[in-house]
Parts: C-alpha cells; structure tokens; sequence
C-alpha cells in the first residue's frame, strides 16, 4: 500500500530516509518540496502506526498510507463535517460570544466532540437554550465576522468538483450558514440544524430532527444512493465524535485536526496540512 508524507515545509533528505526505514519502504520520492510518496511499504500495524506517529508528530508531516490502485477520479462523494472541519470556528461558541456565555458554550462543545457527552441532541438543546432571546442578525455578523475556511478548502473543493465528484456539507451546526457555504462554494448538498426564530430572536430551540451522528451516517448513504454510488466511494472528513459513524461508512475517513478519539478510528489524519491534504493521497 502505497505511503504519503506531506508537510507544509519542505521535507529533509534525513526525515524521508528515516520514514522509509521505519515504514520498510522500498522507495520514497518526492513529488514536491512538501510531498513525498513510496509505491509500497509494510502492513499497517498498530506498532508502525503508533512508530509513524512518533517519528511524524514531532516534525510536523502527515503521513498516510492508502489504498493501491485507486485514483481520485475513482470516488464519487466527498462528505464533511463544517464546523472546525470545513471552517476554522465553532459557530455556536461564536454564537453565544455575543451574549457572554462562550466559555460556558465551548466546555460543553468540547466535551461533545471529544466524545465525553454521548448524547449530543441533548448536548446541542442546552448549548442553543443558551442562545434564547439574542437577536438573529447575530448569526449574520458570525458568518461576516468571524467564519473563515479551513486552510486548503477551496483548491481541495475546486479540484474534486473539477473531477466530478459530488460535495456534501453535513452539519450539527446550523442550516443558516450551511446554506451560505452551499452557494460560496457550489456545494450538491447541505444538512444541519434549524434555530428557531420568532418576531426576530432566537427562542432557544431547535426546529426539526437533531443532525446527530446517526443522521449524519444515513445522509452520507442516502446521498450516496442518489447519485448512484456505494458508501465505498465516498470520502468523508471530520474532526469530532459527532462524525466518527459517518466516517465508518465510508471508502475513505479523513480526521482533521480532530480529537484523538476520531484520529485513532480515521483512515488518515491531517493534523498539520491543509484540506487539500487529500489531493496528494491519490492519482488523479
């Protein structure tokens, strides 16, 4: 299976070549300054995953080993999660910012994503319940504000989009910036959360099905069955708990500088580059 190193500084001589000593690599060749790739190397073991981990963590590379023999072109969905995956924020610790309540917000984000919290429509009420009586246009000066992309984001998107593979943004976030990402970025599909809004304010409530982990895994296969695809042709990125069983479905699992919970069960793991870490993965 073939092995990826990626950094976002040029990779030394010294660190391919023990790479490729730790990994039994026969080669590994740089495709750029920050791209190294060798065709093979030894089976995927807990010990070499961890001795990777080791060597890689320290020196800021990512590293991956992946399929052989597929191309990019070969997928037909890439699916993620929004909030700390496809943006930088959280937008509902963003959200309670502005009515002074962040900290109390995020340690309960936190515990969420890092899997403490096992019910997460329980999880989200008492964050949104928070938010009762703010003014809506809040959400508006979040997007403007504060909301920006992931590093990578748009060349990652551009290029699969150009290779036609379908996008879809799936969120435990909130439906109003969902629906302004699907129109910056051209996105096929977008689900999350409706707040409910009365006479201008947010009422502390949340309209409809809870987006949770298990809604999140059946709309990476209801998707999937639309556009006449397996779930195996689908790549899906997350960085949280929330995501790990849409992630499971998948051909391909990509954790973004996510909890230790969601790197220990992904495919790969992009704690330093960029999302368009994943256009190194695989031919085009």
């Amino acid at each position: 299976m073939p092995l990826i190193l990626q950094s976002t500084t040029p990779l030394s001589a010294a660190d391919l070549d023990t790479a490729r000593t730790l990994a039994r690599a026969s080669d590994l060749v740089l495709r750029s300054d920050t791209v190294a790739a060798a065709g093979d190397c030894a089976p995927l073991t807990p010990a070499l995953r961890d001795a990777l981990d080791d060597f890689c963590g320290p020196r800021a590379i990512d590293w991956a080993v992946v399929p052989a023999g597929r191309r990019l072109s070969d997928f037909r969905l890439v699916a993620m999660d929004m909030d700390s995956t496809l943006i930088t924020i959280e937008c509902i610790d963003e959200i309670a910012d502005f009515c002074g309540l962040k900290a109390e917000v995020s340690a309960i984000t936190e515990a969420a994503m890092r899997g403490e919290i096992t019910d997460f429509n329980e999880s989200l009420r008492r964050r949104v319940a928070l938010l009762k009586g703010l003014d809506a246009s809040v959400l508006d000066r979040v997007y403007d504000e504060r909301l920006r992309l992931s590093p990578g984001a748009e060349r990652m998107l551009q290029t699969v989009q150009a290779l036609g593979l379908r996008t879809l943004l799936v969120s435990g976030g909130f439906v109003h910036f969902t629906e302004k990402l699907k129109a910056r970025l051209r996105l096929d599909v977008t689900r999350a959360n409706t707040l409910e809004i009365v006479d201008g304010k947010l009422t502390g409530n949340v309209v409809g099905e809870i987006v949770n982990a298990d809604v999140k895994a059946r709309t990476v296969q209801e998707v999937c069955a639309q556009i006449g695809a397996t779930p195996d042709q689908a790549i899906v990125m997350g960085d949280g708990s929330n995501d790990l069983k849409m992630m499971a479905v998948a051909g391909l699992s990509v954790a973004f500088r996510a909890k230790p919970v969601v790197r220990a069960q992904a495919s790969v793991a992009f704690n330093h580059v960029g999302l368009d870490g994943l256009l190194a993965l695989f031919p085009h």
